[in-house]
């Protein structure tokens, strides 16, 4: 709405009318109104002495309060009582009543006011028709007492009925807007479910390409290191070198290919909607139906476990990486998750040592323990002797173990030791 009161180019309600339909609708009513009071005045003023100009103007200004009818339906109605001894204002009266009883009056007044209209009413009419010598006095009671329920109980109840009516489609439609909004809002919550679902699912992928390329290709890189140097001094151990570094490859390429044959597999189906009494719950379970779909389309099942790890770490020895793998407690069947996060662990510490600590001496330990498994790799400082791999370091080694460990809700530690070495070390839940 505009400051002139306007609503998309059209001129809005004036005064206190919600429409303009309301305020023409009050309008005719009180023209209507005003000219039966005026034309009532005429017999008003001549039984009442007064000249016939006065009841006329005194009619007319009587029945045009009835367009104050919505603002002040108390008043309208005060007024058509207090001029019911002048017999004028039937029209007044009735839609007084009406408007007044659909109202938001507190019952009380609209009982209390209906009551003295109903008197009044009967009063009026007993007096006038009592006159008349040929009418019984019962007849004459029972015909005032007719008159005055018939202009004033009709009216009420179906003022009422009309009140209670309109309340209760406005309590539909604030039901409505309220259902509106929370669907909304469900929906919003919804989509941040989903887009969360899958930035976690971009994040997973990353981390499982991070884990398999940096790890594969960091012991090529350091196999075509040692190939290079010793490629004409000892033409059989390059020979070996080059053969590890096709293998090396080759296993780069399977593990890459088997992830992406999980991301280009159709989806499973979704199954059948349970139905349900709220509108909460179902939109609760599609939006975690939507992020678990997303969260499974890189399954752990074919992933690495723990015990791969005696191969991981012979792949490294054969690097020429100085590697003491110890173990301690009885192994189990741990849960397909926990096994795989455990190897990555494992597998992108050995990578960083490859990268930033060459020639130092690795110690891989790992630790099966009641509830838990630990599992810890430490290097010593650099020997000084063996050349940089000069490989690239993109600083998410770290921050994608941290990230596997906390999200099984396990613990876990990094940093460098009083040796000089570094120190990766965690801890996780297997129940």
């Amino acid at each position: 709405m505009t400051e002139t009161g306007e609503v998309e180019g059209r001129a809005g309600p004036p005064l206190w009318w919600a429409r303009r339909r309301d305020a023409v609708w009050d309008v005719a009513l009180g023209g209507v109104s005003a000219v039966e009071c005026a034309w009532e005045g005429v017999p008003f003023a001549a039984e009442a002495g007064l000249p016939t100009t006065v009841g006329v103007l005194f009619g007319f200004v009587v029945g045009a309060t009835l367009v104050l009818r919505r603002r002040w339906p108390i008043a309208v109605v005060l007024v058509g009582i207090a001029v019911s001894p002048a017999a004028m204002g039937f029209l007044l009266a009735v839609v007084g009543m009406y408007t007044l009883a659909s109202s938001e009056v507190p019952r009380r007044i609209t009982a209390t006011l209906a009551s003295m209209s109903l008197a009044a009413t009967f009063v009026v009419m007993y007096m006038r028709t009592r006159g008349d010598v040929e009418a019984d006095p019962t007849l004459v009671v029972v015909l005032s007492v007719f008159v005055a329920v018939a202009l004033t109980v009709p009216p009420v109840l179906f003022g009422l009925y009309i009140g209670a009516r309109r309340r209760l489609m406005e309590s539909l439609q604030e039901r409505a807007d309220s259902l509106e909004r929370e669907l909304s809002l469900l929906a919003d919550r919804a989509e941040e479910r989903a887009e969360w679902a899958r930035t976690e699912e971009r994040t997973r992928i990353a981390r499982e390409m991070h884990d398999v390329v940096a790890h594969r290709v960091s012991l090529m890189v350091v196999h075509a290191a040692a190939l290079e140097a010793v490629a004409v001094k000892d033409p059989a151990r390059a020979a070996k070198n080059a053969a590890l570094v096709g293998d090396m490859g080759r296993q780069a390429l399977t593990e890459l290919r088997e992830m992406l044959g999980v991301l280009r597999a159709p989806p499973k189906p979704a199954p059948a909607p349970v139905p349900a009494p709220d509108l909460v719950p179902v939109a609760a379970v599609a939006a975690v139906a939507a992020a678990g779909g997303a969260g499974a389309v890189c399954g752990v099942e074919d992933g690495p476990s723990l015990g791969e790890l005696e191969a991981l770490v012979g792949q490294s020895r054969a690097a020429g990486m100085a590697v003491e793998m110890l173990v301690h407690g009885e192994g189990a069947a741990y849960a397909a998750d926990v096994e795989q996060t455990a190897f990555r662990v494992v597998q992108e510490a050995l990578t960083n040592c490859h990268k930033h600590a060459p020639g130092a001496r690795v110690v891989v330990r790992l630790a099966h323990r009641a509830g838990e498994v630990a599992m810890q790799v430490e290097n010593g400082p650099c020997d000084g002797k063996s050349p940089e791999p000069g490989l690239p370091s993109g600083g998410n080694g770290l921050v994608g173990m941290r990230e596997r460990v906390l999200g099984l809700g396990g613990v876990f530690v990094s940093g460098p030791t009083d040796a000089g070495g570094f120190k990766v070390s965690a801890v996780l839940p297997t129940a």
